[in-house]
């Protein structure tokens, strides 16, 4: 499949998820000699990856001479105010902002750059690595539908994209979805543990533990039930998954502490953004 560009893809910042993404992209078609990274030191994966692939890779943005068609930003938040005046310096009136760097708000990368600039501000999660993720995107005022389209093809590389246009909602989606995979590979852990506690041996119970989750996801993917529909499915009257799940439904179980944990994960998302 070819991706081409009307000109470079800036990639700002070669940590996980940006590399990720790239990765992605270069997988769907993506010319590498599209592609500039600017990253002082790229370490690990994303370090082999722009080896692998020669694409370059400039200790600052000073270097870039073309006005790049996409200005990709993976930086953590915290430097995000230096490195956004450095990287406006090189755009052009066409060029798209799309920042996947959690609790920077629009208006906070709008402060930065020209007053109406194209700017998508978009939330994945780290399934988006395999193609399996789930990314909520968010455009500003000078987003065209050219360029929302273009974001959403270059975010859809990681899975499955949704568009809000309420701000305030990507605090709870961080919550929910990108903090979600946390979640469930806590459950994985615990589920393991019950099993070892229950006098299964410590392979076999995590093998358990972690091919069933596997599994659950998969059928949860594939069935044309939801989640309620499946959960009854399994439990039988009076049986073993019912005793399990009358635990798991007490008023302080399961329920009870996903909805305080998202609580508490949208909360310190709107006390970090910014």
């Amino acid at each position: 499949m070819s991706f081409t560009l009307d000109g470079p893809l800036l990639l700002v910042g070669a940590g996980k998820m940006g590399g990720a993404l790239l990765s992605r992209l270069l997988d769907r078609g993506l010319d590498p000699r599209q592609v500039v990274v600017q990253d002082p030191e790229p370490t690990g994966d994303t370090a082999d990856l722009l080896a692998d692939r020669a694409i370059d890779v400039l200790p600052t943005v000073d270097e870039l001479t073309m006005p790049p068609a996409v200005i990709l930003l993976a930086v953590k938040p915290q430097v995000m105010d230096q490195v956004l005046p450095q990287v406006a310096r090189l755009a052009g009136p066409e060029t798209l902002y799309l920042s996947i760097a959690a609790g920077r708000r629009l208006a906070g990368l709008e402060a930065h750059l020209p007053a109406g600039a194209a700017v998508v501000r978009a939330m994945p999660n780290t399934p988006a690595a395999i193609g399996r993720g789930v990314t909520v995107a968010i455009a500003s005022a000078g987003v065209t539908p050219v360029q929302r389209a273009l974001a959403d093809r270059l975010l859809a590389a990681g899975g499955h994209v949704m568009w809000v246009t309420d701000e305030a909602l990507l605090d709870p989606v961080t919550a929910v979805s990108g903090s979600g995979p946390a979640y469930v590979f806590l459950l994985t852990e615990c589920l393991a543990e019950a099993g070892r506690a229950a006098g299964l041996d410590a392979e076999v119970a995590e093998r358990l533990a972690r091919q069933t989750i596997i599994g659950a996801a998969a059928l949860l993917e594939h069935s044309d039930h939801d989640a309620a529909t499946l959960r009854r499915n399994v439990t039988s009257p009076g049986g073993t998954t019912a005793a399990a799940l009358e635990v798991l439904s007490a008023p302080d179980g399961l329920k009870e502490l996903l909805v305080a944990a998202v609580a508490a994960a949208t909360k310190r998302g709107r006390e970090l953004a910014k």
